[in-house]
């Protein structure tokens, strides 16, 4: 029977079927040579010339493998780290230090061990079949390992660059990591039981139901991950507010199924992904990246103690800084329209027009955050009055803070209304509370 002819190589690179027949004529001559040596040789009982051939054969190949991972693998390593500390850009290092080289580097054995395996135990085929097994779960395993680094450090590159922080790679990533660890699954199945993997994925349907089941959370999770990106709803980074979950702080990490949020009494809120679609949540970006942080928080004013600015007021309030000027056009307004008044009715304080002390003092409040150096003044500042409901007369303030940091702007917050409640008795005006029992107490006594 002739022998078969391997076929020549179509390019330069020979493929990996020609290399394997090639590999396997260099190890089962290797073998063969080896036979009839110990065949030649009388310290060896006949019996055990087989046995013994396959002992040393056995030896070799792992000590040729064992060279490999302990010797040549730490130099390839050296001399690759060497190259990428040379070289000016930075991606590099990125998949350096993720290991991506290093898991590279053990494929080495058993890529030895898979192609030379079935040449060298060609009369022990269960050993070499064994073998080739063996060393292909390992091929896969560690190719596994070599996507997983890859896929971080692309992620860690990426996360860098200005559109790289604007999308959620982190979901992207887990599910690149999924489906090749579900590709290798099936490999290794196919492998084991030594039939084609599109055969089993032709039968992949009859479980497509408990696929369903089992990967419901990340299908969710995944549909609302891209959702999320798509639409930049939430960011790493971003400050997110949802009750429903507890959850007010930092978000830390977008994940393929859950959400980690840092709360600001540092504990730790995990939020499912898929929530973030199907329920409402405050993004405070919007704020971060304002300039400024709103601050709206009324003043209630008893009622009793507004009235009309006599000319002993007007002439005390002139003395206030920031609203001299506001007196004095306000004061020529209300002379120029009483003016059209008849002269028996001007001496009525309740005809024509009258400053108050409350619209003075809200004048006032509006002037003192207009020249207030932690108030933006290039955005939404307004003073105004609210409806009474029972709890005197509310004076909201609308401002926002230049300085976003959170200790920072309650402090500004916190400063403003102290001097407010403070100045409000210059006016003549009294802030709003409850009655306690010292009030009661006082009013029995007058």
């Amino acid at each position: 029977m002739a022998t078969e002819e391997i076929p020549p190589a179509t390019s330069v690179l020979p493929e990996i079927p020609v290399i394997a027949k090639q590999v396997d004529a260099q190890t089962s001559f290797l073998a063969g040579k080896l036979m009839r040596w110990i065949e030649n040789h009388d310290w060896v009982p006949d019996s055990l010339n087989h046995t013994v051939a396959i002992v040393i054969l056995l030896i070799g190949l792992f000590a040729a493998a064992s060279f490999l991972y302990f010797i040549c693998r730490p130099l390839i390593l050296k001399v690759v780290t060497r190259i990428i500390e040379r070289t000016e850009f930075s991606w590099d290092n990125e998949l350096l230090g993720r290991g991506v080289f290093r898991w590279l580097t053990h494929i080495l054995p058993g890529v030895l061990i898979f192609l030379a395996s079935p040449g060298l135990f060609s009369s022990v085929p269960w050993l070499g079949h064994f073998l080739r097994i063996t060393s292909s779960i390992y091929i896969l395993v560690t190719g596994y390992f070599v996507l997983d680094s890859i896929l971080n450090a692309l992620q860690t590159i990426f996360s860098r660059t200005t559109a790289g922080k604007k999308l959620n790679l982190a979901t992207f990533t887990q599910v690149a990591k999924l489906l090749g660890a579900l590709i290798c699954f099936i490999l290794g199945i196919a492998i084991l039981i030594g039939q084609s993997p599109l055969s089993l994925l032709g039968g992949l349907g009859v479980f497509a139901s408990i696929l369903m089941l089992v990967f419901k959370d990340v299908i969710l999770g995944f549909v609302a991950g891209i959702q999320l990106a798509s639409n930049r709803m939430l960011s790493q980074g971003d400050w997110l507010e949802m009750p429903s979950y507890n959850a007010d702080g930092d978000v830390l990490e977008i994940g393929l199924t859950t959400v980690k949020v840092q709360n600001w009494d540092k504990t730790i809120t995990t939020v499912p992904t898929y929530a973030l679609i199907s329920s409402s949540f405050k993004n405070w970006r919007g704020m971060s990246e304002s300039g400024g942080r709103r601050i709206k928080r009324n003043l209630l004013v008893d009622t009793n103690s507004i009235r009309l600015c006599t000319a002993e007021m007007l002439e005390r309030f002139q003395d206030i800084e920031h609203i001299s000027e506001y007196l004095e056009k306000k004061r020529k307004e209300v002379e120029k329209v009483n003016e059209r008044l008849e002269p028996s009715r001007r001496d009525n304080r309740v005809n024509g027009r009258r400053l108050t002390n409350i619209g003075t003092f809200r004048a006032y409040i509006e002037a003192y955050l207009r020249n207030h150096p932690d108030i933006n003044q290039g955005m939404t500042l307004l003073v105004r009055q609210l409806a009474p409901e029972g709890r005197g007369m509310p004076i909201e303030i609308y401002c926002f803070s230049s300085n976003k940091n959170w200790a920072a702007y309650e402090s500004i917050q916190a400063d403003i209304f102290d001097h407010l409640l403070a100045v409000a008795p210059e006016f003549d005006l009294r802030i709003f509370q409850e009655p306690t029992g010292l009030d009661f107490r006082g009013m029995g006594t007058e």
